[in-house]
Order: structure tokens, then C-alpha cells, then sequence
């Protein structure tokens, strides 16, 4: 079932031209004329229940702007959009009642109050039943691990645990997709783990949609399944991660062979030497079963096995892929959509 429809979605800011100098300035403040900036350029895509969506894009490709129009905060400059069949914007009240957001840099927690507090609010304006709730808070703090802070106020807590609050508490009136907004920002490697795991089951468990915003590429790893990749306002590719690995040439895998002893120049079938540093040897081939197997045979063919401390082999990492496709882009290199 869509959730979420936009087609050739457009925001515009328009700023005064300015003028520079004595004679400019005074021009500037009676011009009439403006500079008009594409924050989100023809933006058009489909949203199903249960999807798991990265949305990624340099500073200023207007990620932010896309989260805010799709939840009524921004009103478009042209071009449809629908959220649960309503128009964002015009049935703001409507829309809050189905959606979860979080903004890994504002709270919707009370600052001085304890997280229960801020959960009860929260149950009291959305309605929440008293079964609903308490079914709610037990499953999110066990799978939170939030006992330990649940009465803390909000100001003692680390990021981390005010984070696990702030994504329960957009959960409690169980919506139909939630919007994150860097959610691991700032964040150790553990409680980024543990955010991410739960967001995952979410998903994939309670059928919400997942619509993410963040620089960092290890969310979008281990949280989505699709990916839409923004650049400039524009929609440069939207789809499954192997769909972006084959637009770009980034199938191809690594093999890393560390030994004992340097043994010197070796030549591995079907893979080209990347890196050699005497004991560690990184290889780089083409990711088919045939390559692959030319790769493995011709490694187990070395002479004197027993220098052969570990062999590794391993994918491009996703950061790399994306990298890829800025430069790509940069130098005008088409990638599909």
C-alpha cells in the first residue's frame, strides 16, 4: 500500500539580490529583483508500507526540506504530495496522528522532566489507550534497555539514552512510517548499534516505513533496503543498493592475503594488485562466480602455503560507493535512475 506519493515536487527559496557598494546598497533595499534557489528540483517517488528508505545527499541538497514538506512543516512551491492520502500541509493534525520524527538535533522530550513524564503527555494528546500505552512502554523499554533512566529527567541523561527516548516516544502512538533526521548523530559505537538493531526490527517486524536522513553511510548499511540519493535538489538514483553497485562499477570485491614472510611479487589470476606492503597484499577483482573461483584457485595454487598467515575478501564499503557517485557526478558521468 503507497504511504507516501510525490511527483515533480518543487521548493524554491527566493532571496533579494544584493548589490555591492555605497550606490548598491541603497539599490538592494528598493530592487525588486530576486535570486531564486531549487532546494528540491522535480522530486518524484513512491513510498510502500514497511519500505525502508535512505535518503542521502551533500550538505544543502535539501534532505532537510524534503522531511519537512512530507511532514507538513513546508508547503511546496509546486508539484504533488500525499502522506497516508492526505496533502501534508493542509491536514497537519491529521498527519501527526500517523507519523513518527525524529530530529536527531531538537528534542520532543520535556527538558526537566522525567522520560515517563514526557510519555505520558505524549499519550495523553495522541489519544493513546491505557492498554496500548502500557503495552508500548514495556515492549520499548525492554528492547531499549531504558529501565535505568525511564524517571531520570531529561537534562541527566547522555545522548545516547536521550536518543532511545526520543525514538520510543515518536513510536508510542504506533505509526505508519517514521522520519529520521540524523538520528545517530554524536553518538558512541554501541548506542548507534543498538539504535540501529531496534530500527531495523521495527521495520521489519512492525511493518513502519522508514524514511532516513544522514552523513552517516553505516545507518543506511544496516537500516535500508532502498536507497534515493539527492544532489543539487535533484534525484540522481533511486533504488536497491546492488542496483547502484552495477550503475557504478562497484561490484568488484577485495582480497586481502597476509603472510608470515614477504614472499616477494605474486600474480593472482583475474585480480589486480591495489596495494602491496611485503607481508600484506590486497587484490581487487571482478565479483562473478567464475572470477571469483579463478581468484580462489589461483590463491590456494601459491607456492609455499605455509607463509599464508589469513586471507580475507571483502565488498566495496557503501561510503566508498556513494563517494564514487559524487565524483561521478562531478565530472558529469551519468548514473541511472
Amino acid at each position: 500500500m503507497e504511504i507516501i506519493k510525490i511527483n515533480k515536487l518543487v521548493k524554491e527559496y527566493r532571496t533579494n539580490k544584493r548589490y555591492t557598494g555605497t550606490f548598491g546598497a541603497l539599490k538592494t533595499l528598493f530592487s525588486k529583483e530576486y535570486i531564486c534557489n531549487k532546494a528540491v528540483d522535480e522530486i518524484s517517488f513512491v513510498i510502500n508500507e514497511g519500505d525502508s528508505i535512505g535518503y542521502l545527499g551533500p550538505n544543502g541538497a535539501g534532505k532537510s526540506t524534503m522531511i519537512k514538506m512530507l511532514t507538513g512543516i513546508l508547503v511546496p512551491t509546486s508539484g504533488d504530495i500525499q502522506v497516508n492520502g492526505m496533502i501534508p500541509y493542509k491536514n497537519r493534525k491529521e498527519i501527526a496522528k500517523k507519523i513518527g520524527v525524529v530530529f536527531g538535533q531538537r528534542s520532543q522530550l520535556w527538558w526537566d522532566l522525567p522520560v515517563i513524564d514526557s510519555f505520558e503527555l505524549h499519550k495523553y494528546i495522541y489519544k493513546i489507550s491505557e492498554y496500548d500505552y502500557r503495552s508500548k512502554i514495556e515492549e520499548f523499554v525492554e528492547l531499549m534497555d531504558m529501565k535505568d533512566f525511564l524517571n531520570k529527567p531529561v537534562r541527566q541523561l547522555s545522548l545516547g539514552q536521550r536518543m532511545r527516548a526520543e525514538i520510543a516516544l515518536a513510536l508510542l502512538h504506533s505509526p505508519t512510517i517514521l522520519f529520521l533526521d540524523e538520528p545517530t548523530i554524536g553518538l558512541d559505537v554501541l548506542a548507534k548499534h543498538n539504535i540501529r538493531k531496534f530500527l531495523r526490527n521495527i521495520n521489519k517486524q512492525k511493518n513502519v516505513a522508514v524514511f532516513l536522513t544522514t552523513h552517516d553511510l553505516k545507518d543506511i548499511e544496516e537500516i535500508c533496503d532502498r536507497i534515493i540519493i539527492v544532489n543539487q535538489g535533484k534525484s540522481v538514483f533511486d533504488g536497491h543498493i546492488l542496483q547502484l553497485k552495477k550503475d557504478t562499477g562497484t561490484m568488484n570485491k577485495r582480497v586481502t592475503i597476509e603472510f608470515y614472510t614477504d614472499p616477494g611479487q605474486l600474480q593472482i589470476s583475474n585480480a589486480k594488485l591495489i596495494s602491496d606492503e611485503g607481508v600484506r597484499k590486497k587484490y581487487e577483482f571482478i565479483h562473478t562466480d567464475i572470477q571469483g573461483a579463478g581468484v580462489m584457485k589461483s590463491i590456494m595454487g601459491i607456492k609455499h602455503q605455509d607463509k599464508i598467515k589469513d586471507i580475507s575478501i571483502e565488498e566495496m564499503s557503501i561510503e566508498e560507493i556513494i563517494h564514487k557517485v559524487f565524483v561521478n557526478l562531478n565530472q558529469n558521468i551519468e548514473i541511472r535512475v
